[in-house]
């Protein structure tokens, strides 16, 4: 009787080690995820300005994509590939770069945007000679585009954080061009689909309404 009472407080004792051991791992998972989801105010030296800072000037609001359901799509002339969200983050090298978006309204914010090349996505679909612009689709039917030299020239990349802060729906989530030396017209939201063209005649949804396709800041 005496040694099965020591077993049974041999298997108590194991269990309360076990479900503590548990507890006190989900609780440092937790501090580390809230440590990797603070916000920087500077970089490098630079001050940044606040995630708080935008305003929403979207064409119908807020996107709210299921992150589990997101297919971002690559296509072009050669056929065209498929990335899971974190299919795209785990394949890819990350960079950072501090950008500021200028908002034809008036107003910008310098941000640290990490995020993948685009350049590195379309490359594993292949890029016809012949490709001229790159063109961006969102889930809200927003669309613009970039010259295919533009992009490997200035590294632009798509961006999922901004000051070390996963985007929330508001900023775009899952990814968001910076469109760097561009317009904020530019810098599309919600991206869903990435595709290579040469129709250098395509215009997006605000430069098919006057606005200047170019979008350099500096004219």
């Amino acid at each position: 009787m005496q040694k099965k009472y020591s077993l049974l407080l041999i298997i108590a004792i194991c269990s309360i080690i076990l479900i503590g051991s548990f507890i006190w791992i989900r609780y440092f998972e937790n501090e580390n995820d809230q440590l990797n989801s603070t916000e920087v105010k500077e970089y490098q030296g630079q001050d940044l300005s606040s995630i708080t800072e935008f305003r929403e000037n979207s064409i119908k609001g807020p996107q709210h994509i299921d992150e589990e359901d997101y297919i971002l799509t690559i296509t072009s002339s050669k056929g065209n590939i498929t990335y899971a969200y974190d299919d795209a983050l785990t394949k890819h090298k990350k960079y950072k770069k501090v950008v500021t978006l200028h908002c034809v309204e008036g107003w910008s914010v310098t941000i640290l945007w990490e995020g993948i090349l685009v350049n590195d996505l379309i490359q594993e679909l292949g890029v016809d000679a012949d490709t001229k612009i790159v063109i961006f689709r969102a889930v809200d039917g927003y669309s613009t585009s970039l010259p295919m030299d533009f992009i490997i020239e200035n590294d632009v990349i798509i961006a999922y954080k901004m000051n070390n802060v996963t985007l929330s729906p508001d900023r775009g989530f899952p990814f968001q061009l910076v469109a760097e030396s561009k317009w904020g017209y530019k810098w599309i939201k919600w991206i869903t689909q990435i595709e290579l063209s040469n129709d250098e005649n395509f215009r997006g949804f605000y430069e098919s309404r006057g606005f200047s396709n170019d979008a350099d800041i500096n004219e």
